[in-house]
């Protein structure tokens, strides 16, 4: 992701700047809710909000600095139309914005975004264009398109109404919730994390700010680190709302001040985080909206008794990548279970074995039986299974009983 040279004052929104910005969103879109959720509370010995922002008419929080960067646009600037590079979420927010303020959008994504996402955009009105393999070719693209056609270029995150108007959230957040402790949202460029922090600290100064990164794109965590906006070779997370590879210089300093806590979330972690969201809140979510559940593993010793907001922030998730995200989330939390299995190549030995699991009251969700496996010999088989089950602990009931039926166990993945 390219960024230009604007500094950090260029950037900032303070409250001024975001309440300006709330009063022109609200002309367009509705508070989102703060919803408490009573099992993650429990679980994790805290009172957790979620703050969701999916529930926008186009799944994201980005419909709100998009659309409130468009309405600052002046009468000629509008008529000459709007450009953007985007992934997904982005370009649906300058897609409905530009809808909302009868604006001429033109969306350049890479080939390979998301199917749902690229619909989405091309429903809403707006021209799409496919350009390069990642981000980066896009916003190359975008940005030479703007220069030829005088098309006015709309930033994802490095633009100071584009962070005032992710900061409206912030500012529903203190007026939703006293005395909140912690609030937790996920960062790619940082512009949600910019404008969240600058509203709710200035109305409620005792509000921690902890900020996620996926382990695959940590840009904006290593840059901290290192004090110096960094460009990561590739990203490589399932979460592509945030896969930012070249931190903002600006937002890295912005963050710098007022992010409490950064926190790293694997791929194994954020699958199973929008799963539990799925089935203990209800709520349908992309990878990058699930960080902030996944962090609450890291933060246990701090939160306890705490109010603890968890900024949701988009719900825009192909369907295929659901069900990839479901699988491996049940593997995570044993509630899948894949093994090989060696038994002998003799009439009865298969049905034996599937007795067996039935016996476990486990459920047989797939058996590939391969007799020509070249490690196995003459008179044996190899089954590969993938069983449905209650939990670890019945996982590993299941695999001491076929350990002893069986003439090899191993765990598959």
């Amino acid at each position: 992701m390219k960024t230009g040279k604007k500094t950090q004052l260029d950037l900032d929104a303070g409250l001024s700047d975001i309440q300006r910005a709330r009063d022109v969103l609200k002309k367009y879109i509705q508070q989102t809710p703060l919803v408490y959720n009573q099992w993650l509370s429990e679980t994790y010995d805290c009172q957790v909000y979620l703050k969701l922002e999916n529930m926008h008419p186009i799944g994201s929080f980005k419909i709100r600095g998009a659309t409130y960067k468009i309405s600052t646009l002046s009468a000629e600037e509008k008529k000459l139309g709007v450009i953007t590079a985007s992934a997904g979420n982005h370009a649906q927010g300058v897609a409905w914005g530009s809808k909302k303020l009868n604006v001429s959008a033109l969306i350049i994504m890479p080939r390979h975004a998301p199917l749902v996402k690229v619909a989405n955009t091309k429903a809403l009105g707006a021209e799409v264009q496919l350009h390069g393999d990642c981000y980066d070719d896009a916003y190359d693209t975008a940005k030479a398109m703007a220069k030829e056609t005088g098309r006015i270029f709309i930033p994802a995150f490095e633009d100071k109404n584009i962070i005032a108007g992710q900061g409206t959230i912030g500012l529903e957040l203190a007026e939703q919730a006293d005395k909140i402790d912690f609030v937790i949202g996920s960062v790619g460029g940082g512009g949600l994390m910019a404008g969240v922090s600058a509203a709710i600290q200035a109305l409620q100064p005792q509000v921690k700010i902890v900020a996620c990164q996926a382990l695959g794109s940590p840009s904006m965590i290593e840059s901290i680190k290192l004090k110096k906006a960094i460009r990561l070779p590739s990203t490589e997370t399932f979460a592509d709302g945030i896969a930012v590879a070249q931190a903002s210089e600006g937002i890295r300093k912005i963050l710098s001040e007022r992010v409490d806590q950064w926190i790293e979330i694997d791929e194994d972690s954020i699958a199973e985080s929008v799963l539990t969201l799925l089935e203990k809140a209800k709520i349908l979510v992309e990878g990058a909206g699930a960080l902030p559940l996944a962090a609450l593993n890291q933060t246990r010793n701090q939160i306890k008794g705490k109010k603890v907001v968890l900024i949701i922030s988009g719900g825009n998730i192909d369907v295929n990548v659901l069900s990839r995200i479901i699988d491996l989330g049940l593997v995570r939390t044993g509630r899948r279970l894949r093994i090989n299995v060696l038994i002998p190549d003799r009439p009865g030995s298969l049905s034996r074995l599937t007795d067996l699991i039935g016996k476990q009251e486990a459920n047989i969700l797939q058996a590939i039986h391969d007799r020509n496996e070249p490690f196995t010999k003459l008179d044996q088989t190899e089954v590969a299974l993938t069983l449905e089950t209650r939990g670890p602990e019945h996982s590993a009931s299941i695999i001491k009983v076929l350990k002893n039926h069986v003439l090899r166990l191993e765990l598959g993945r």
